[in-house]
């Protein structure tokens, strides 16, 4: 099991070279307040004086601290050393030097007062250590002194939050004895991160030093914070025995003397002290990567393969047939062009439509009902009618309906229906610009940024150039339905048909309409109300003679006379207003006597009143003064609005069945029409030609270089991806090392 930390700290140094961590790999991250003991318990663990003391922030770089446990050096090497990862060729066995190392190196790269998380990488070799990966965070702190920047305390909490964060990583928080155990700033982030203490290791210092009458025992036996690895206490050196440079290995005796000899930590001495803190640390870490290792493994291989799939997506910095690859390209695009049209594209989305889908989309819901809205829509009222009807007839009125006026609001109607054809041709062509800007977004054409510039403007000139005469069509295509209002259509309901049609709706209107007759004995005939047929076996019974009224001529061959509906109509007579032709002018006509009713007596003659005198002359409204002259008043705009007659309403009736039966003819052509003049003059001619036009204009030898002149940076990606990838098959390496291991 000890074979399992070298193959970490093999794979960390490894994706180091590669500027940052990729994976998350099982390490200790060490946090803790300042002055809280951090540095101390570093150095007792590896038993060496080597990280930079003082006052304020002294770390203020990631250490990472990777301690290997070597047998009895071979003649000639030396017992202890350490290796600086930024130093590969450099061994140094004076830990003093280590020390000035480390504080150089945290200067060149944060300034004096600055910080970063870039981290130090530290090897150590020795007999008296145990196989450890530690990081060293820099202590948490509340408060800044002059001259750091002011938001230093959110700086090292943020680092601190993105080393613990890994879920493969164990938490070993340091906090003073001497101090709130539940108030530690070591403590509340670890919660934040790990809140039920599955990875988190406790580590109590400065005990010896806690006020007089109090301890720490109820909190190494979790009394206080509960944590599964539970807390470890720890004596380190006191600073007048750091002055008087006492050795570390005299302060681990003095450690284990103080737990033995103590009266409160005696029950627990075995499970107190710095060598039980490393040998916890190193079972524990082993246990840990034991467990993390399988899915580390299948991570790294993922990563290889995407890696792979990556890089040949950037293809060879080193290509040489470049007139194959330039066609190759413009094959390519040509090719997902129409498949993006037809819907046959390798990778479809779900989420949204794309391509073709859209451009259906555009014909069959947004232009079709556009299309259906408008007929539909009253989109002539009767007073535009009436208006055409009078404009049509000039001076003179019409005897009949004219044909002028159908045929001038039937065009007005078609020409309603060009803009929107137009717009749809905008939108077929949006669309296609858009899979035009999908298309140039792959990896390929990314690499070469001049191709993708140069293949964008080719294709939108040759839209373009296809639009032109699609819009040129859709005009003619309106102006053919307004050149020739083919009323012998099939489909179109003929004037006949509207007369009939209209004179069944008006004579169902007018019998509902119509008043009831009234039978010899009185009250109304039955069967005969408004709205009612007779009833069976009761025929209709008309009306009697009056005395005084004439009978009807022979010659007539209507047996109602002017009486009906349509009588009245083609006479011109006034409604409800039948003729009598033996009744005196001017005398009221007689009413119809009901049985039981008497007849009216004549009025008598009123005397005649006397003679006021003449009447003053009424003023006259055409006069601006009494005797001028007479004015007649013209308003600017006029529109028939008055009133309608039977005639009018029949003949705006009329227009407006024929309007309606012939526009609904035009929009089925608009709607199948104009979509497949865009399809065959705008979306295929672009498919059929966009290979050759990218040919004609791109494939020229003089543009070779160019056009496939690489971006920089595609370039830096590539490059970067290949130091990922080396980097991956390292770690592949390193892991196959383990191939025999039983992890179970």
């Amino acid at each position: 099991m000890e074979q399992l930390l070298p193959v970490i700290n093999k794979l960390q140094d490894v994706f180091s070279t590669i500027g940052g961590e990729r994976i998350d790999l099982p390490q200790i991250c060490v946090v803790g307040s300042q002055s809280s003991g951090k540095s101390s318990v570093l150095e007792h663990i590896v038993g060496k004086d080597f990280l930079p003391r003082g006052s304020g922030i002294v770390t203020r770089r990631p250490l990472i601290l990777q301690l290997h446990h070597i047998t009895a050096p071979k003649a000639g090497q030396p017992q202890e050393w350490a290796e600086f990862l930024h130093q590969p060729k450099k061994v140094y066995t004076d830990f003093d030097k280590v020390r000035e190392e480390i504080a150089e190196e945290t200067q060149r790269h944060c300034g004096p007062r600055g910080i970063s998380n870039k981290p130090i990488r530290l090897s150590v070799y020795s007999p008296n250590v145990l196989n450890l990966t530690l990081v060293d965070l820099p202590g948490l702190t509340k408060v800044t002194i002059p001259g750091q920047p002011v938001d230093l305390p959110d700086q090292i909490r943020n680092m601190a939050l993105e080393y613990i964060a890994n879920p493969n990583a164990i938490i070993l928080c340091v906090s003073a004895g001497n101090s709130d155990i539940a108030t530690s700033d070591g403590i509340q982030l670890a919660k934040e991160i790990d809140p039920d203490g599955h990875r988190t290791l406790g580590v109590v210092t400065k005990i010896d030093i806690m006020d007089r009458g109090t301890d720490a025992m109820d909190v190494l036996t979790g009394q206080v914070i509960p944590l599964q690895l539970g807390f470890v206490g720890v004596v380190m050196r006191s600073q007048q025995d750091i002055k008087d440079n006492k050795p570390i290995s005299e302060a681990l005796k003095d450690e284990e003397k103080f737990f033995a000899m103590h009266p409160k930590y005696r029950a627990i001495s075995s499970r107190c002290g710095t060598r039980f803190l490393t040998k916890s640390l190193n079972t524990i870490l082993m246990r840990h990567i034991r467990k993390t290792l399988p899915e580390l493994k299948a991570r790294i291989s993922k990563m290889m393969a995407d890696c792979q799939q990556e890089m040949a997506s950037y293809g060879d910095s080193m290509f040489q047939n470049k007139s194959g690859m330039l066609l190759n390209i413009i094959n390519m695009f040509a090719k997902d062009y129409t498949n993006a049209i037809d819907g046959k594209l390798e990778e479809l989305s779900v989420s949204e439509l794309y391509g073709g889908a859209r451009i259906n989309y555009i014909f069959t819901e947004v232009f079709s009902k556009y299309v259906e809205s408008v007929r539909t829509s009253d989109c002539i009222n009767e007073k535009d009618i009436r208006t055409a009807i009078k404009n049509s007839t000039g001076p003179r009125s019409a005897l009949f309906v004219p044909e002028g006026s159908f045929e001038f609001l039937v065009k007005s109607l078609v020409k309603r229906l060009e803009d929107p054809s137009q717009e749809c041709v905008e939108q077929v062509f949006v669309e296609l610009q858009r899979i035009v800007s999908t298309l140039t977004e792959t990896k390929e054409l990314q690499r070469f940024k001049n191709l993708r510039v140069r293949l964008a403007d080719v294709v939108n000139n040759l839209l373009l150039d296809c639009k032109i005469p699609t819009r040129l069509m859709i005009s003619n295509l309106i102006n053919i339905e307004l050149a020739y209002i083919n009323t012998n259509h099939e489909d179109f309901i003929g004037g006949g048909g509207a007369v009939s049609e209209l004179f069944r709706t008006m004579a169902a209107d007018h019998e509902q309409q119509a008043p009831p007759t009234y039978s010899p004995t009185g009250g109304p005939v039955p069967g005969n109300q408004p709205g009612q047929s007779p009833q069976a076996g009761h025929p209709p019974q008309r009306p009697p003679t009056q005395p005084n009224q004439g009978q009807p001529n022979q010659g007539q061959s209507n047996p109602q006379g002017n009486n009906g509906f349509f009588g009245r109509y083609f006479a011109g007579g006034a409604p409800n207003q039948p003729n009598q032709p033996n009744q005196p002018p001017n005398q009221p006509p007689l009413q119809p006597q009901r049985p039981g009713q008497t007849a009216l007596q004549p009025q008598r003659a009123q005397p005649q009143q006397p003679n006021p005198g003449p009447k003053k002359p009424e003023k006259n409204p055409f006069q601006s003064m009494p005797g001028g002259p007479i004015t007649l008043m013209m308003p600017t705009s006029i529109r028939a609005s008055s009133p309608m007659n039977q005639k009018e309403k029949f003949e705006t009736q009329l227009i407006k069945q024929l309007i309606s039966s012939y526009f609904d003819i035009v929009c089925k052509n608009i709607s199948d029409t104009i979509p497949k003049t865009i399809m065959h003059f705008l979306v295929n001619t672009s498919k059929a030609n966009m290979q050759n036009q990218l040919v004609e204009h791109l494939y020229k030898e003089d543009l070779f270089e160019e056009l496939l002149e690489e971006n920089p940076e595609i370039a830096h990606r590539r490059k970067r991806c290949q130091e990922l990838l080396s980097a991956l098959v390292k770690a592949n390496a390193v892991l196959m090392e383990l191939r025999d291991f039983d992890f179970r």
